[in-house]
């Protein structure tokens, strides 16, 4: 999956991916994100906070 973001840091101390959650969300209304076949959808509000549903 190549269209996929690159994390935009990793950190060091024990390997955790961090991401921007607006480059996840490219459209700016929403990404879908796979987990063992189930689809979830992340919303960013108008308020700026994050809704994961499923």
């Amino acid at each position: 999956m190549s269209g996929l973001p690159k994390p935009v840091a990793i950190e060091p101390s024990d390997g955790t991916a961090i991401y921007d959650a607006r480059a996840l969300v490219t459209n700016g209304v929403k990404a879908l994100i796979v987990l063992d076949g189930q689809i979830y959808t992340l919303r960013i509000t108008r308020a700026g906070k994050l809704i994961l549903t499923k």
